[in-house]
């Protein structure tokens, strides 16, 4: 049964629950916010990092895991806050379930697109911060720029062209190029 969207002032986790899978939606602080389909470069980019990331855990033998959007993230189970971030890596294998991941994953990474651009940059960052996330790349193709978040530490954001290199903070040998995604 779809979720009755115009019916609603406040939803809860469970409403986000029983939408129906072709809704793309997200719950922030009780408040629904449909989603729009990505486009070309969105997804190729988003792909080919996910490949990446996969690739590189799976040659170290690593513990965690990569998961693309649609993919629920409840990062407080005291607020009514659900995501479905573009690209997710979460380290710590309790935080998984049948429905997603519970807590904040250790790097998060979201694909700018016009419709989205302040919702990356203001409402998630602080909901990514506050959670614990560790990590928190904003890839940007209208100005092929990726900001890069240390979460962790009180330092600046630092802003990559899609030219340079930009070394996981989370992963000691890891270096993305997204220029090499286009």
């Amino acid at each position: 049964m779809p979720l009755p969207i115009e019916n609603k002032e406040y939803y809860t986790v469970e409403d986000f629950y029983n939408c129906v899978e072709e809704e793309f939606v997200e719950l922030i602080d009780g408040h629904i916010y449909n989603m729009t389909a990505p486009n070309r470069i969105h997804q190729k980019i988003t792909t080919k990092m996910i490949q990446r990331i996969a690739n590189y855990i799976d040659s170290n033998n690593g513990d965690c895991e990569v998961y693309p959007a649609p993919f629920a993230v409840l990062l407080d189970v005291t607020k009514d806050t659900v995501v479905e971030p573009d690209i997710s890596v979460i380290c710590d294998k309790n935080k998984l379930t049948d429905r997603g991941c519970t807590g904040a994953p250790d790097w998060i990474i979201e694909v700018v697109s016009p419709s989205n651009y302040s919702h990356d940059y203001i409402d998630k960052l602080n909901l990514y911060h506050q959670a614990g996330v560790r990590e928190y790349w904003i890839v940007n193709p209208m100005d092929e720029k990726t900001t890069v978040y240390n979460l962790q530490e009180e330092v600046s954001p630092k802003v990559y062209d899609f030219d340079e290199s930009i070394q996981v903070g989370i992963y000691e040998n890891l270096s993305i190029c997204v220029r090499d995604f286009l």
